[in-house]
């Protein structure tokens, strides 16, 4: 196996940082609270969509436009462990972890960039 071919294995096969994570106005503190099962990833994904005036969230967006770049900051609020056995739907538990961040912050109108969820029981 050639040296690209061995690297390429080597990152497939990484073990990537999976949590909750927040975006923090450090001028208002409002937050964007959400959930990855890749937050470098995801990090780089909400940096890529803010620097080009791409993101989905407009508020946050309008912010970053008129704050700047240097009055964001990302925050990891919480990881999954990968070594825990216990947990078998990672998908389910990081949804799970949200949820108990989402209604400990309330990070909605004033105080953030989500938007509250209507479910359907």
């Amino acid at each position: 196996m050639d040296k690209k071919s061995q690297l390429k294995k080597e990152y497939k096969q990484k073990i990537r940082p999976a949590g909750v994570y927040q975006i923090v106005n450090k001028i208002n503190g409002k937050v964007l609270v959400g959930r990855s099962s890749n937050l470098d990833g995801r990090f780089n994904s909400h940096n890529f969509m803010l620097r080009y005036g791409s993101h989905r969230n407009k508020e946050l967006q309008k912010d970053w436009n008129e704050l700047g770049e240097e009055n964001f900051k990302f925050e990891v609020l919480e990881l999954i462990n990968p070594d825990d056995e216990t947990i078998t739907d990672y998908p389910s538990e990081l949804s799970i972890m949200e949820e108990l961040w989402l209604e400990k912050l309330q990070p909605y109108g004033e105080r953030g960039y989500n938007k509250k969820s209507v479910r359907k029981e």
